[in-house]
């Protein structure tokens, strides 16, 4: 393929803590955001993104000191989003050490934030995120307050107007796969990705190496974002110094049962297995190897 397919690690955020639900709900307490982002940096990554999934409903942005240790330990473009309402809102978490921002709710409630902010900073520094759920009559809508609130926004003319109006990038969520296992949701990833010229992120669903490779190869994505897969990973894997599972239900995460319906992969081996099927991705290291723990 002719694109360089980036993997994104995306990390859900609630206070200090690194969350994972399904449908965006239900959060479990995984371990410290910093600790993931460092290990993901390791061993890969192509960017990572931030999501404060409450700040919305809170009306506040609280990631400046996550991002803030974040910054200082890893050098890949970190997207940060989450209750973003102004321009001083972006400015604030670009100074605290993001490369990039994505907006959601403020975007869809004031379309024209999306021209303010690509005007003052670039384009290239404006992410749309679209949350979306699709409908008994299949239409796709998009929602806001990390999926809680209907907008009757249809997808497709949202994505295309985000771009109209200067973003520089698209992160497409399924909320009805979200955290799921089940795959990607190919069709709206495609319908998206062939109606709009800037790159478009695949999120939501995610359970085995197949399910990625679909989202590029059959969806037409620029880059997947990744979620259950890799953290699952991570804690049945890493041991980190800082007290990984110093908060959450600590049984429950060391069960196993939460990873039924994934096969959790480390990152490196995914990116082996994409160049294995023909797609082009950055390598872990000049070997073509996993160097990362078996």
């Amino acid at each position: 393929m002719a694109k360089n397919i980036r993997i994104i690690p995306r990390l859900d955020i609630k206070g200090p803590n690194l969350v994972k639900g399904i449908h965006l709900e239900g959060l479990r307490v995984l371990g410290k955001p910093e600790d993931f982002a460092r290990f993901y940096y390791e061993h890969g990554a192509d960017e990572l993104i931030y999501i404060d999934v409450v700040a919305s409903l809170y009306n506040r942005n609280s990631l400046h000191n996550i991002i803030n240790k974040t910054a200082q330990e890893i050098f890949i473009p970190l997207t940060v989003g989450g209750g973003l309402r102004t321009i001083e809102d972006i400015r604030s978490v670009l100074r605290a050490g993001a490369d990039k921002v994505s907006l959601n709710t403020a975007a869809i409630k004031n379309p024209n934030f999306i021209y303010e902010a690509s005007r003052i900073f670039g384009s290239s520094t404006i992410v749309i995120t679209i949350e979306v759920i699709r409908q008994a009559d299949g239409k796709y809508l998009a929602y806001i307050d990390n999926g809680r609130e209907y907008t009757g926004v249809e997808v497709l003319a949202w994505a295309k107007r985000a771009e109209e109006l200067g973003a520089g990038e698209i992160l497409l969520t399924s909320v009805d796969r979200d955290g799921t296992g089940s795959g990607y949701d190919l069709e709206l990833i495609k319908t998206v990705s062939d109606s709009v010229a800037i790159p478009v992120i695949a999120s939501g669903g995610p359970g085995k190496l197949e399910d990625v490779k679909d989202a590029i190869i059959q969806g037409g994505a620029d880059a997947v974002a990744i979620a259950s897969m890799l953290h699952y990973h991570v804690i049945k894997e890493a041991e980190f110094d800082s007290g990984l599972f110093s908060e959450g239900n600590v049984e429950f995460l060391k069960s196993g049962r939460v990873f039924t319906n994934f096969k959790s992969e480390p990152l490196p081996l995914i990116k082996k297995y994409l160049i294995d099927e023909g797609v082009q991705c950055r390598l872990y290291n000049e070997q073509d190897t996993y160097a990362g723990p078996k």
